[in-house]
């Protein structure tokens, strides 16, 4: 009897949380779609950022910040699937070994992913080379990230690792890398105009 009578007290709070994340408005989907087409991967950008527009509103930080965010989770989710694989007992030698380097490489990229969404969270409303110095920041860890993704790709190479492992590492490293390049293109868009 208590929890049906906790479950009708929160009805209408789920009722409208649900409202407010489908309030987004025509021009909040629009300002994602035209600021994706900047990107490597504006079909990525858009499938990846549009569920967030009632919080991105038309806001180029917000923007950057959800793409941040995504390509940090997207990272997480990578990282621990090859933590997965790595514990597999049927890998070859080389398999093994290039895993691994993949591990480590995702590992950093998960890290600098979080120093760059913290930066920007924690910049304020810096302004002139204050906000210069913070985004310099935001940047060189994104684009580090970026360098670990292709990193972990490279180690994959030559058709001695093709197969299984290889294809669903690739998939998973390719998704995150591509997330990453977009949200670096979102964040240089958002440095411009400011």
């Amino acid at each position: 009897m208590a929890r049906a009578s906790v479950f009708l007290l929160l009805l209408p709070i789920f009722y409208f949380v649900g409202t407010a994340n489908s309030t987004a408005t025509t021009s909040d989907t629009n300002f994602i779609k035209s600021s994706c087409s900047a990107t490597t991967y504006p079909q990525v950008c858009i499938q990846s950022l549009s569920s967030y527009a009632t919080s991105i509103q038309q806001s180029p930080r917000q923007l950057a910040q959800a793409a941040l965010s995504v390509s940090l989770t997207r990272a997480q989710k990578a990282k621990t699937f090859v933590t997965k694989l790595a514990k597999f007992k049927g890998l070859k030698a080389r398999e093994y070994g290039a895993v691994k380097d993949c591990l480590e490489e995702m590992g950093d990229t998960v890290d600098r992913l979080s120093k760059s969404v913290q930066e920007l969270k924690n910049m304020g409303k810096s302004k002139g080379q204050d906000f210069v110095w913070h985004m310099s920041n935001v940047e060189t860890w994104v684009s580090a990230a970026l360098t670990d993704d292709n990193t972990c790709l490279d180690g994959f190479s030559g058709k001695a690792l093709d197969g299984k492992i290889k294809a669903s590492i690739r998939a998973q490293v390719l998704n995150v890398a591509q997330c990453t390049s977009n949200a670096l293109a979102l964040c240089n868009r958002f440095a411009s105009k400011h």
